[in-house]
């Protein structure tokens, strides 16, 4: 893809502008401020202006997230950050496909939020204490498959829109609560309507839940060295291991996956969990080692695994799609 010099962004005074693109729901121009907030403490004198793209996931509220295929809600973002219109792009790290466009990188890693999932419901119950067919929306087969094989009782019932629309509908518009993430609820500073954070050796999250990116371009040196001093390193190592472990997968492959890692002092521990669309057939394990060794982590979880029969369910999921 070819890439165009960037344009110089000022404002009336002449004062140099900097670029930022985001998606435009509540919930993204909030992780706009955070990393704003961040890079001004750090550069007082940097001027920022949020520019919202709409990308085709926004667009499209209909299809179901699993078949639209990789960066629904990164690609138009990549575009103008690669026409040079962007200077940075925000996004949550969970929607980055594991290879990004040519000629862009990920400039920096904030230091994570609260990485579980968390259960919303009108009856204000644990989940394992819903009634039988209490409805439970989402829109991921990953916490589809977890609802299916932890909480058999409930009802899951598919529901896609930005946290607020999701919370609405599951006031018994469509459903009677909902999973979603516990960082965007707590970004967004509605953690009073929380039911319940859910067990994350039970409910292990995707790869890179909670944790903010910012996306640039690589040959833009400067950007890159701002962006430096707002980047976490031990966030950083466990993001690079859990989209290794996403990457060990294969392209294409939407089986219900979660991949964790956590350092802790010099080491990282690494939550792996994958299941059959329904549920009834799952596998979790758990690897440890150096925290600097992230990608040999990944490779050894993918391994194990495999091992314990892991390998079968990608397979089968690669031959329901023909690839």
């Amino acid at each position: 893809m070819p890439r165009h010099h960037a344009e110089q962004h000022s404002n009336q005074s002449g004062v140099p502008i900097l670029k930022v693109g985001s998606r435009g729901s509540s919930l993204a121009l909030i992780q706009d401020d955070v990393v704003i907030s961040r890079l001004k403490a750090n550069s007082p004198a940097l001027n920022f202006e949020v520019d919202t793209v709409r990308t085709r996931g926004d667009v499209d509220q209909t299809s179901k997230l699993a078949g639209m295929g990789l960066g629904i809600f990164v690609k138009e973002l990549e575009q103008e950050l690669l026409h040079g219109k962007l200077d940075i792009a925000v996004h949550s790290l969970k929607d980055m496909p594991t290879q990004l466009a040519d000629g862009l990188v990920l400039g920096a890693v904030l230091s994570r939020e609260d990485p579980r999932d968390i259960l919303v419901n009108r009856e204000g119950c644990p989940l394992d204490q819903l009634p039988l067919g209490t409805k439970i929306g989402t829109s991921s087969p990953r916490r589809t498959a977890q609802l299916k094989k932890y909480a058999p009782q409930v009802d899951v019932v598919s529901i896609r829109g930005n946290v607020e629309t999701r919370l609405r509908k599951a006031q018994g518009e469509e459903a009677d609560g909902a999973v979603l993430a516990a960082a965007g609820m707590i970004r967004l500073g509605l953690q009073e309507q929380i039911t319940e954070y859910l067990s994350i050796t039970k409910f292990v999250p995707p790869p890179g839940q909670g944790i903010l990116a910012v996306e640039a371009r690589a040959d833009d040196h400067r950007m890159l060295e701002i962006l430096s001093a707002i980047d976490d390193p031990d966030t950083r190592l466990e993001a690079t291991a859990e989209r290794a472990f996403l990457a060990e997968l294969g392209g294409g492959c939407s089986v219900p996956v979660g991949a964790h890692a956590e350092c802790a002092g010099g080491d990282m521990l690494m939550t792996i969990f994958m299941s059959t669309e329904d549920g009834s057939d799952s596998f979790t394990t758990q690897i440890k080692g150096p925290k600097e060794d992230g990608l040999e982590i990944a490779s050894a979880a993918y391994q194990a695994l495999e091992k314990e029969g892991g390998a079968k369910i990608v397979a089968s999921a690669r031959a329901n799609k023909g690839l």
